[in-house]
């Protein structure tokens, strides 16, 4: 039986990562190697399209991008020089290859190709309306219902088509979309996933995060701002629009604790030097006597390095990382799967028996992979194990593209921070304040009113409406009166 990494199924994932070049020579080349630098974003799925002029090119393939799409023969069959690329994990629709993006459909203003990062919150209700209109779906993706929206609008252009669409969906895009008139990059009015422009040479790109434009080469140029469309026609002139006028923006805030790579920049900040000051607070508000500051690779490296500097703790390497297991591998039973944890990290025993130590790890989720560590330290001989977290308790599902597990299996939901602590089988157990993380980000603490980040994974605070959650809690409502009047 092939079962899921044991680590990797107690982390939130990492949502979608998308990019995008328009007019290069070798488009989608450069969006293989663009997507390469996004994996960490999505490893379900990949695909490219592209536009040589007349006609889109599609693949898309199960996996990751290596394998994939290193091969000349797939690359050739990706001719033009326009393309858009898309790295997926499932946060909507089943796991399977018609999800996989890009998605393309032919309209009346000819090919329409796009890729999607985040999730539309209401997509379940617009969905059904579009099927009562006609529409025909070909995927389970949220992402289908903008195709639809954009090809039953009454507006007459296309551009004001998107637009009417934009208009009707909740939640969170960042989006990437191709037509024969150009390409499209845009943002949701809270800007909550990312999307970033870069140039090279007179190619324009759009990317997830910066560090896929450093892997290309390309020069990062700017942000793009939430609630911006910005449009580059096939000669190259690019148009800023913005059809939802102010916008109050609300970025995802564990982008900067967890999803970005530290080698990325967000809104001018470096992620790396970011996770620092989130350690280094954390060190303020939660020190502790040890021996070592230990991280739990790879996430928790640079907020172990600022909570060691802040508290002049040694920072050590107590955890070894495997760099060589997939997220998958043979657990014929029980036995051998608790051995499988073993192969993705191991405790240096020589550095951390009969030490104090302090466990340093983003977030805890439903709590298994800190327990095993902590039975792992406790195992190898280490004399006390504190944890200490780099963000708040995750106490809420989010549902603006970060596949999260049902609200009731987040154990900070379930157990408050010393039932947590009794569950994971710490000596203590820590996690940094809300304040505490916005101080780290450079404000001087969470605003009451229009926060300055989403953070409804940590307060419940949802800066949008939950259209298709409101309708499964009513329609659960109504389905438990019914059994009590039967």
């Amino acid at each position: 039986m092939i079962t899921t990494n044991p680590f990797d199924d107690d982390k939130l994932r990492e949502e979608c990562g998308i990019f995008g070049v328009s007019r290069a020579e070798t488009a989608s080349a450069i969006v293989a190697l663009g997507l390469h630098a996004l994996q960490h974003r999505g490893q379900e799925a990949a695909g490219i399209t592209s536009w040589d002029g007349h006609d889109f090119h599609t693949h898309r393939a199960m996996g990751h991008v290596a394998g994939n799409f290193d091969r000349d023969e797939v690359i050739r069959g990706l001719p033009g020089d326009t393309a858009c690329g898309h790295v997926r994990y499932s946060t909507t629709g089943e796991t399977s290859l018609r999800n996989v993006q890009p998605l393309y459909a032919e309209l009346n203003s000819g090919g329409f190709a796009i890729a999607h990062n985040g999730n539309i919150s209401n997509a379940m209700k617009l969905r059904r309306e579009l099927i009562r209109r006609g529409s025909i779906f070909q995927s389970t993706s949220d992402t289908e219902v903008i195709i639809h929206l954009v090809a039953t609008s009454s507006y007459r252009t296309l551009l004001d088509k998107f637009i009417d669409a934009l208009k009707q969906v909740e939640g969170a895009y960042s989006l990437i979309v191709m037509t024969p008139e150009g390409m499209i990059a845009c943002r949701d009015p809270l800007g909550i996933r990312p999307l970033v422009m870069g140039t090279l040479g007179e190619t324009t790109i759009f990317a997830s995060e910066t560090v896929a434009l450093d892997v290309v080469g390309a020069d990062y140029v700017r942000t793009i701002d939430p609630g911006e469309l910005v449009i580059v026609t096939n000669d190259g002139q690019i148009r800023s629009h913005r059809p939802f006028g102010d916008t109050h923006p609300r970025p995802c805030i564990f982008e900067h604790v967890y999803f970005s790579r530290p080698d990325s920049i967000i809104d001018n900040s470096s992620v790396y030097s970011v996770r620092k000051a989130i350690g280094a607070q954390l060190a303020i508000e939660n020190p502790v006597e040890a021996d070592y500051v230990i991280p739990v690779p790879d996430s928790g490296v640079p907020a172990a390095i600022g909570y060691a500097q802040q508290s002049s703790i040694p920072f050590e390497l107590g955890i070894i990382r495997s760099h060589y297991i997939g997220r998958t591998f043979i657990q014929p039973g029980d036995k051998v799967r608790h051995l499988g944890v073993k192969l993705k990290h191991n405790a240096n025993r020589a550095l951390i028996k009969g030490k104090r130590i302090v466990l340093i790890d983003d977030s805890i989720v439903r709590g298994t992979t800190s327990l095993k560590i902590v039975q792992m330290m406790r195992e190898a001989g280490a004399a006390e194990v504190h944890m200490r977290i780099a963000s708040p308790p995750t106490k809420h599902s989010c549902f603006y593209g970060v596949d999260t597990p049902e609200r009731t299996k987040l154990l900070a939901h379930k157990l408050d921070v010393g039932g947590m602590q009794d569950f994971i089988h710490a000596d203590s157990l820590s996690f940094i304040s809300i304040d505490g993380l916005y101080k780290a980000l450079g404000e001087a603490k969470r605003a009451d009113i229009r926060p300055q980040y989403c953070d409804a994974c940590f307060t419940g605070d949802y800066p949008t409406t939950l259209t298709d959650q409101d309708d499964v809690v009513v329609t659960n409502q109504l389905e438990l009166l019914a059994e009590r009047v039967v």
